[in-house]
């Protein structure tokens, strides 16, 4: 008697009645065409009512047959809810309508002005501010630039202080790939080209170029998977590349291999990344070329005796502190010297990753960059070496920030994917990108038209650096090369304004040679091994 009742109760209803419906006007619609659409919804209602009540995946489906859709559909839309109706212009995640808003702005060279003061709370902890000059100084016209290139570098870069950050060919489109180099030679910036290889995308406009290599060596590898020196020296010696930048770890997912699945791998995907079309196409978690910081540093000096004297580096996330000091180590030991980091913060990541990944491992930019440098000058050798950094810089004040600690130039990925047209959908993982941006769908893809577009990377490049002079001269300074921790201020969670420079602690001179009691490195440093990553 009970389940004979199931029909009335009301999560069952809209079910039973499009059953009641369909039998109705079943016998109706063979006579008057009239009743040909609404026997066609009822029966449609049916049929998916009864796949609801059969199977098996979700409860929720099987006691609320039909009306459990609307579940699934509102799931569906919430971001884009929240986005549009919900959130303010400063609470939005990873990044805020403000910030997305001045990107768009500025890449479409509109009105980048904000009326009627600040949204943000100046009295809130964690407040930051940069301190300006009562004497500014006029601002200095032309782009700023950082020379790479260490005493083993033979060709060495002028590097625009504002970069594009590492994105794959495979994980951007074709077309987001030619529209980022194209903006990127207009607008006489860098393009790094990401772990997927140095396509035919990277190729067709003649924009500078970072080659990154990672794990899996695409572009530069044996059949095996191995590295190759030879088809790494063929395209590394091509002119538009500019730098090669070992990836040994990224902020998205550090520690943490890939995998393109076999259906993703086309052949465009397989000549650039030098893999067989439709297999799974795997990134280790770890290089095999590197067992060791000395090996680290042997493998750096290989790959700039092949590239004929071009700058090498590598990129990572800081997780163990002893390791990165084992790598200093063996620079001490080898006098092999990379001629750049790129310090990628935990924050930072357009790569899709497990959400303890994204939460949880690796650390922030902020401390990952302050520690890389104090170590690089405590020990004497922050002359040989400059510093790039990566992580949810947008702003001219994002940039102000990592320079006062450190940095010596700055690389963004979203920044320029928000000039690309990127709304935040965060759908980039799925291949369904809304704008066309992160996506391989051709059909998607055809909304970004490249020649646009480019005009937007270059015009975002050209107002953000011209913020960045603004906001220097406002501080009485010519160059962000000027940049202190002083001229930064925070308010603390105690309730005190204090600089950086009086917040963190910052090593001298060869301090770590000659004995410091920082506690970042007194006892990490003595443990720290050149001929192994564990300490």
């Amino acid at each position: 008697m009970r389940y004979l009742l199931l029909p009335l109760t009301r999560r069952y209803v809209t079910y039973a009645s499009a059953l009641v419906a369909t039998i109705l006007l079943l016998p109706l619609s063979f006579s008057d065409p009239l009743y040909w659409f609404p026997f066609g919804l009822a029966s449609m209602l049916a049929a998916l009512g009864t796949h609801d009540l059969l199977q098996t995946r979700h409860s929720l489906l099987r006691n609320y047959p039909i009306v459990g859709h609307i579940r699934f559909i509102l799931e569906g839309i919430r971001p884009e809810v929240r986005q549009y109706f919900a959130e303010s212009d400063t609470d939005g995640q990873p990044f805020s309508r403000s910030e997305r808003t001045l990107a768009y702005e500025r890449a479409k060279v509109a009105l980048d002005k904000f009326p009627f003061g600040t949204e943000l709370d100046v009295n809130a902890a964690s407040f930051e501010w940069l301190n300006h000059s009562i004497a500014p100084k006029p601002v200095v016209a032309g782009p700023f630039h950082t020379t790479v290139g260490g005493p083993s570098c033979l060709q060495p870069y002028s590097i625009s202080v504002l970069n594009i950050s590492a994105m794959s060919f495979g994980a951007l489109g074709a077309k987001a790939i030619l529209a980022l180099n194209l903006g990127a030679r207009q607008g006489g910036f860098a393009h790094d080209t990401g772990e997927g290889g140095f396509c035919r995308y990277h190729r067709q406009h003649g924009g500078d170029i970072i080659w990154q290599i990672g794990s899996g060596y695409f572009g530069c590898r044996n059949p095996d998977g191995s590295f190759s020196p030879g088809r790494f020296a063929e395209q590394a010696n091509e002119p538009q590349v500019k730098m090669v930048e070992i990836k040994l770890s990224q902020g998205a997912k550090p520690g943490h291999g890939g995998v393109l699945p076999a259906a993703k791998v086309s052949p465009e995907i397989a000549a650039a990344r030098g893999v067989p079309i439709g297999r799974d196409c795997v990134s280790p978690a770890w290089h095999s070329e590197v067992s060791t910081p000395r090996g680290l540093l042997e493998f750096i000096e290989r790959l700039r005796r092949l590239a004929l004297g071009k700058p090498v580096g590598f990129k990572l996330c800081i997780g163990h502190p002893g390791e990165f000091l084992g790598i200093c180590k063996a620079m001490l030991e080898t006098s092999i010297y990379p001629d750049f980091i790129v310090v990628d913060g935990a924050e930072g990541g357009t790569g899709a990753g497990p959400l303890e990944f994204l939460d949880h491992v690796g650390m922030p930019l902020r401390e990952g960059l302050m520690f890389v440098h104090n170590a690089l000058v405590g020990l004497n050798i922050r002359d040989h070496i400059r510093l790039g950094a990566s992580g949810k810089i947008i702003t001219a004040f994002d940039m102000v920030r990592v320079m006062a600690l450190g940095a010596d130039w700055c690389n963004s990925a979203r920044g320029f994917m928000f000039a690309l047209g990127c709304i935040q959908s965060l759908r980039c993982h799925s291949d369904r990108c809304p704008t066309g941006v992160a996506t391989q769908d051709p059909i998607r893809q055809r909304g970004l038209v490249v020649s646009e577009k480019a005009s937007r990377v270059a015009s975002f490049h050209r107002a953000t650096v011209l913020a960045l002079a603004e906001v220097l001269a406002a501080a009485g300074l010519d160059h962000p090369a000027d940049l202190r921790p002083h001229h930064i201020s925070k308010r603390t969670a105690l309730g005190r304004v204090e600089t950086f420079e009086q917040i963190y602690h910052f090593l001298k001179p060869g301090e770590l040679l000659s004995g410091t009691e920082d506690l970042r490195f007194k006892d990490t440093w003595p443990k720290a091994q050149s001929d192994s990553f564990s300490a």
